[in-house]
């Protein structure tokens, strides 16, 4: 048992069963990101864990107790929404010490809290403010600190930057994470966005029409994902179906690839799945002896993303993505004829 358990939770609205048979321990001091496109259940499971939606069936329990029957403002969590829901007739000071008033706190006591809160999330001096004098960014800081002002037990954040611009949500997650290691606070980060997830959380749990398609931490998530839902929501991954004549060889059109086939999938339809960061594209130079497997084809595209340039090559029929780094990259050009290769260490082979 965890110190957050949920244990066969169910949840359905109308004819939608938004939530299924939902099981997930999470340690103490864990921060926990529920990942999946819209309408896969993950901020329903978010609403029951904090006590906004009743569960149809199964328990929730937080360090032994059973939270399921208790009222929100009894369950010893902190929320922060999306869409920050400050008072806007309240100043910082005022918002984040909001809660502290309600529960009669002294008021030297509410004071230095949202003192030190303030300095945590990096907004001293602007106390004063009120939420229409605040950036998008700043909003966010100040309906975390609130969030944090009671001390909760547990963190809950529901797509806490997606209103946030690119910059400003690359920072803000750092400093969240950040935020929560000091504490040591059990937290349930809900998230559409893929990279968000990988860098911040200990364990990813992927979900798909309610319910688990994979838990695990962020390195197995990308490296060894489960199902082929999970490798094709989580980054890019080049795909070839096939069938699978032995233990090293999968047969696909026109095409025979060298990899390591479980025993279980052999001669079944499979598909092989490589991303594009382990595909080299080779620069007029024989592929070595030893390379599993080399494709030639046509460059179709060239995409220019900062950290690397991803080229398309139109290969048997098929768009194959490659990953250059800058150390990596040679002249290249729109139609030009390439040779890739890659590894049959780097592929992954699952059932169809």
């Amino acid at each position: 048992m965890g110190y957050l358990d949920l244990v066969n939770i169910e949840k359905q609205f109308g004819h939608v069963k938004a939530v299924r048979d939902f099981s997930l321990s999470v340690a103490q001091g864990d921060f926990v990101s529920l990942l999946g496109p819209s309408g896969c259940g993950k901020t329903t499971t978010l609403r029951m864990i904090a006590g906004f939606e009743h569960p149809d069936s199964g328990k929730i329990l937080l360090d032994g107790k059973e939270l399921t029957e208790i009222p929100p403002n009894q369950r010893g969590a902190g929320m922060v929404f999306q869409a920050y829901a400050l008072f806007p007739n309240l100043t910082v000071l005022g918002n984040i010490g909001f809660g502290l008033e309600i529960a009669h706190t002294p008021k030297d006591e509410i004071r230095t809290t949202v003192g030190d809160l303030l300095s945590l999330v990096k907004l001293e001096g602007i106390q004063g403010r009120y939420p229409h004098q605040l950036s998008g960014g700043q909003q966010q800081r100040v309906a975390l600190a609130r969030a944090l002002a009671l001390k909760p037990r547990l963190l809950l954040l529901d797509e806490p930057l997606s209103a946030l611009d690119a910059k400003v949500r690359v920072s803000l997650r750092t400093e969240i994470r950040r935020i929560q290691s000091s504490l040591g606070i059990t937290t349930i980060y809900v998230t559409h966005d893929q990279e968000e997830a990988l860098s911040i959380s200990d364990r990813v749990v992927v979900m798909r029409e309610g319910t688990i398609e994979q838990d695990a931490s962020p390195r197995e998530i990308y490296r060894q994902p489960a199902s082929r839902f999970v490798a094709e929501f989580i980054g890019t991954a080049n795909q070839f179906e096939g069938v699978a004549v032995d233990a090293h060889t999968v047969k696909t059109e026109g095409l025979d690839l060298k990899v390591s086939v479980p025993q279980e999938l052999v001669d079944q339809q499979i598909v092989v799945l490589v991303r594009p960061e382990n595909v080299r594209l080779l620069d007029g130079s024989a592929p070595d002896e030893e390379t599993d497997n080399v494709l030639h084809g046509r460059i179709e595209s060239i995409s220019f993303m900062g950290p690397v340039t991803r080229v398309s090559v139109l290969s048997h029929g098929q768009q194959l993505m490659c990953d250059l780094t800058i150390a990596q990259q040679t002249a290249i050009e729109f139609n030009q004829e390439v040779t890739l290769a890659f590894s049959g260490d780097d592929c992954q082979v699952m059932a169809m």
